[in-house]
């Protein structure tokens, strides 16, 4: 079964640190584009960060640019999130996609599979 699994997620204090993982399972996460993207109450889904196949490339949304670090195990199958410096405005439910076709973009469109969502609070 094919399958994305995001977690991690929890309350941090502002200007705190948090690592989000996303194992998959299923499929080589190594042969896809991956990518995080982020709902926050009452606003659209937008993307965070992506990783090309084979790590090739990786581009952040202007929000987490300098802050966020996308990065890859393949030996877990496993892709990480880490944001730095928390602000409360990242508090939303962090989701993990992947695609086997196209580029690394941070629109929604053309994710083959999705996890279910990490709740990140950042709040004092």
């Amino acid at each position: 079964e094919v399958q994305l699994q995001a977690s991690g997620g929890g309350l941090v204090q502002p200007g705190g640190s948090l690592r989000l993982s996303c194992a998959a399972s299923g499929f080589t996460l190594d042969d896809y584009v991956i990518s995080w993207f982020r709902q926050a109450p009452g606003k659209e889904r937008e993307g965070v960060s992506c990783m090309y196949r084979g790590a090739r490339w990786t581009t952040y949304a202007d929000s987490v640019k300098g802050r966020g670090t996308i990065s890859r195990d393949n030996a877990q199958n496993t892709v990480y999130l880490q944001i730095n410096s928390l602000e409360p405005e990242d508090t939303a439910v962090y989701y993990c996609a992947a695609k086997m076709s196209g580029w690394c973009t941070l629109s929604r469109k053309g994710y083959d599979f999705w996890g279910q969502g990490t709740l990140v609070t950042v709040s004092s």
